[in-house]
């Protein structure tokens, strides 16, 4: 498999929108920077996540990262963010 060095993100649309559907009053604002923050946050907690599953995966002796894979790396993941 070919690795690619094309950034994989997610858009600031998506997460303003995101973050804006749990505020309680509509007069909060998200400044650019707060929705610039949680993007890179976001990225870097899925790529953690992929990482892991990956190395959980390969302690298993597995050639594909399964979703059992996912959840047994999730509680410590959530700890360390």
């Amino acid at each position: 498999m070919a690795e690619t060095d094309a950034e994989i993100g997610f858009k600031k649309e998506t997460v303003s929108k995101l973050l804006s559907s749990f505020f309680k009053e509509d007069k909060t604002r998200l400044s650019g920077d707060a929705v610039l923050l949680m993007t890179e946050m976001l990225k870097i907690f899925v790529q953690e996540a992929a990482v892991r599953s990956q190395k959980q995966a390969e302690s298993e002796d597995c050639d594909q990262v399964d979703i059992e894979h996912f959840e047994k790396i999730l509680p410590q993941l959530m700890l360390d963010f």
